[in-house]
């Protein structure tokens, strides 16, 4: 895989199919404000704009508030300011009807034409301009009465933004648009900041009820776009170039049209989006309560300007009709069946609710709306086309909605870490983040794999096989940290014994909010599952930590999901504990590390495999793949080992008998059959789902079971996985029929690729590579059940450290009598130049007290 194409995958994966992070590009940041010096005062110290600006853009979320930069209201000044520094827009602030603002005004559009500038003014002083029918007036692009609300600000800013943005925006995020047609200036001064507090509350809204990080961050980009006009002209233009993404209208009875006031513009801007959109929710505003009877009969909602509920019925409109609330099923006569607020309830009430009420919001596209104002544009863009008339029958409309909601919702977080939510725990293709924190080492490369995966839709490449990474969540450091601190570990443990400082863990507490995670997850997850260490220090390419730490193996089948909850927090801390334990302990400080610098995250993962014998559960079989091969017999460095196993990859991992072969060389057998025999595996690890009850503290082996690799199992489950042995050839016969003494020989699949594992294991590997940088070493579980798709289960990626130095070594020049230190596992050759003198010292006669 090229270096490019890696790059185009891992944008796509960071930034989202829809570009959400390109949305907003043009951003208010610094304004320049002009006014009297008597204006900038009252506004800065007693109206403490800046102030409440940056107070508004806090409470709603919103990053980077605008700087504000105050001049007086002196032509030299303004341009002074202009030449030194770049401005995204001007607000002229005026309580008089002098020609001042204006003079200003032309200097800003003679110099900087692409600067909006708007006006602000007061009561009196917007009467009196209004009187000096100065044409002036249109040299602004907007003009706002000023009643000391600092949303006003807000709505000003975000008002210019949003008109910057609308054209890429919605072409490039599909983001809608909310139109208000007014002609008043009071009132478009008090209505523009109703709709922007409510859009915000509702984007703040989706952020909190957002799983994932990185679409936190993209949900503000994505709000609604609000587009003030004046006219019924601006009106339509607004419309028609943006009715696909129009999702509702607010308007004026009294409009201008043809350059003159009109007393009926907004009705016919009305009838003109009805003939094109008859289902557009429209609210009609009118100072005469007489207009009410017009909007009923065209069906809009209506709202009088001086009604003291004016701001109750503008969110009421916004909830019930732009879908900024809850989701109301119900039928044509307005009865309620169900109500909802998130789209996984949606999905869930969408299987219940009666046929009319899906057929009443079906027919005017409320589904979509409702989806869209949730930010859940993936769905909204799937359900939209489709019409009522496409169905033959409910049933079959209602499957559809289920089947769109159900795929687009977790398309929304395939690949990504999202916080712990009870309602989607642990569903495929997204990792979950049971406490906050680092990953840990293990953690962060199954989350970069996961992601890397998903995002290359790597399973559409290898149609033969069903890949995935097992369901999995993490608990963050930050549980373990806690859990050091409030149970004051450093103290407890100090001088005690490995059983000691075992039992004072387990005696530990976990935070409460953890405790009641895990409790959720035991209640709906039953499958064995694998409680893995993944410390900071783990994996690292400079430290192996391979072996240090424990693992455990939770049957998890017991009936009682309090018993499988105590055994899952036993494991947890047990996980806690390993980095105390005097082997790892010595390790860490081996490495000139204390432990104070590790941190514990804890994974916890579906084990791979299936039931087998009614109760064995394990993987057909398990696999360890490096891309580099320190000990090469007849191939280069980079052709990588892999090695082969029966059951639980603990086989391979301790470095007992297991298969071992040349991924890129797969028709070259490493040993001679002869010795493939002598080390032939003869025992599995699996996990006996008939143990019910166990004791961590006894260690990793305490819930798995060997099985022997007897003759009944190699011409049963196994038949496709050996060879008969042919003693008057001396070799191995692969024929389908062939009878005889059978061993594992796994040549099936490494000569014949039946299924074709190979290839796959040959992509990751150059994947991986590229991805880190580095050499890399991948743990997987190949699951083979007859009559079905092989499983493929991709469990762990780990960096490798790899010496630019190539050593030869002969092993069989050594004799072993001579050797100061002897390792049967070891990690592979090097050079440490700096050391001139080894110090052996026996620990069985090494006296501490006779040390400094």
């Amino acid at each position: 895989m090229k270096h490019e194409e890696l790059s185009t995958i891992y944008s796509k994966f960071k930034f989202g199919e829809d570009s959400f992070h390109n949305l907003m590009q043009d951003r208010v940041s610094d304004i320049l404000l002009v006014a009297t010096y008597y204006d900038s005062f009252i506004l800065e110290q007693d109206g403490r704009l800046s102030e409440r600006i940056r107070g508004e853009y806090r409470q709603l979320d919103l990053s980077m508030s605008p700087r504000v930069t105050a001049v007086t209201m002196d032509s030299e000044q303004v341009r002074g300011k202009l030449s030194q520094q770049e401005f995204d827009l001007a607000i002229i602030v005026t309580r008089y009807a002098d020609e001042a603002p204006f003079s200003i005004v032309q200097m800003i559009r003679d110099a900087h034409p692409g600067l909006p500038v708007l006006l602000l003014v007061d009561r009196d002083a917007y009467a009196a301009m209004i009187r000096l029918e100065s044409n002036n007036l249109t040299l602004f692009d907007d003009i706002f009465l000023w009643g000391g609300d600092s949303q006003l600000f807000v709505a000003m800013i975000k008002c210019i933004e949003d008109k910057q943005n609308i054209d890429f925006d919605t072409r490039e995020g599909d983001v809608r648009v909310i139109l208000l047609a007014e002609q008043s200036i009071k009132f478009y001064s008090i209505f523009l900041p109703l709709i922007y507090e409510e859009i915000l509350k509702q984007t703040q809204h989706l952020i909190y009820l957002e799983k994932n990080d990185v679409n936190k961050r993209l949900r503000m980009r994505a709000r609604p776009k609000v587009i003030l006009v004046h006219s019924y002209e601006e009106a339509m233009l607004y419309f028609e170039k943006y009715r696909e993404y129009l999702v509702g209208v607010f308007t004026s009875v009294n409009l201008e049209r043809e350059g003159e006031i009109d007393p009926g513009g907004g009705l016919l801007l009305i009838e003109s989006i009805r003939r094109a959109n008859p289902d557009m929710p429209i609210m009609i505003q009118s100072a005469d309560k007489f207009n009410q009877r017009k909007a009923e009969a065209l069906g809009t909602d209506f709202v009088y300007k001086y009604s003291n509920h004016l701001h109750r019925q503008y969110t009421q409109f916004i909830h019930d009709n732009l879908g900024f609330g809850d989701f109301v099923f119900r039928n044509e006569q307005g009865v309620e069946f169900e109500r909802v607020g998130t789209y996984i309830e949606f999905e869930v009430a969408l299987n219940r609710v009666p046929d009319e009420s899906l057929l009443f919001h079906g027919r005017r596209n409320h589904f979509s709306a409702w989806l869209i104002a949730h930010g859940s544009i993936a769905i909204a863009r799937k359900i939209r086309p489709q019409v009522i008339e496409d169905f033959a029958s409910t049933d079959e409309l209602r499957a559809c909605l289920i089947e769109i909601t159900t795929e687009a919702r977790r398309a929304e977080n395939k690949g990504r870490i999202v916080n712990f939510d009870s309602e989607s725990l642990l569903e495929d293709d997204k990792i979950t983040r049971f406490a906050e924190g680092s990953l840990g080492g293990k953690g962060r490369g199954l989350a970069f794999l996961n992601a890397l995966l998903v995002t290359m839709e790597f399973q559409w490449s290898f149609p033969e096989i069903q890949l995935q990474i097992p369901r999995t969540g993490i608990i963050g450091t930050d549980a373990y940290d806690s859990f050091i601190e409030q149970n004051n570990i450093f103290e407890a443990v100090r001088d005690k014994t490995d059983i000691e400082i075992t039992a004072i863990f387990q005696k530990g507490e976990l935070t409460e909010e953890l405790t009641q995670r895990l409790r959720v997850f035991c209640e709906g997850f039953s499958t064995p599952l694998a409680v893995r260490s993944s410390g900071l220090l783990e994996d690292s390419q400079s430290l192996p930590f391979a072996g240090i730490y424990e693992t455990y193996m939770l049957p998890n089948s017991h009936r009682d999901p309090e018993i499988r909850f105590r055994q899952l927090i036993s494991a947890v801390k047990q996980v806690f504990a390993s980095p105390w334990k005097s082997n790892a302990r010595q390790y860490i400080e081996s490495i000139n590390f204390k432990l104070s610098e590790e941190k514990m995250a804890v994974v916890l993962q579906e084990i791979a495999g299936s039931v087998r014998e009614g109760r064995y559960f394990y993987p057909m079989i398990s696999g360890v793949v490096q891309s580099y091969n320190f000990y090469p017999a007849f191939s280069r460095n980079e052709d990588g080992i892999a090695a082969l196993a029966v059951g639980l990859g603990k086989t391979i991992v301790d470095g007992e008998k297991a298969h071992r072969f040349c991924p890129l060389q797969p028709m070259v057998d490493i040993y001679k059959p002869e010795e493939q025999i002598k080390n032939n595996q003869q025992e599995f690890y699996c996990i006996d789902l008939k143990t019910k009850l166990f004791s961590l503290e006894k260690g990793e082996a305490s819930t798995l079971v060997k099985l022997n690799i007897n003759s009944t199992r190699l011409n049963g489950e196994l038949k496709h996985l050996s060879s008969v042995w042919d003693n008057s050839r001396r070799d191995f016969n692969d024929f389908k029929f062939a009878e005889g003494p059978r061993v594992l020989t796994f040549r099936n699949i490494i000569r014949y690729d039946q299924p074709p594992l190979l290839e796959l294991i040959n992509s990751l590997m150059e994947i991986g590579s590229e991805a880190t940088g580095v050499a890399v070493e991948l743990e997987f579980a190949l699951d083979i059940i007859p009559g079905q798709k092989p499983q493929f289960y991709l469990l762990q990626i780990r960096p490798m450290n790899i010496s630019g130095e190539d050593i030869e070594i002969n092993p069989d020049q050594i004799n072993p009598a001579d050797a100061v230190l002897l390792s049967r596992q070891a990690m592979g050759n090097g050079k440490l130049n700096h050391i001139r003198d080894i110090i052996f010292v026996h620990p069985d006669r090494f006296d501490k007290t006779q040390t400094l």
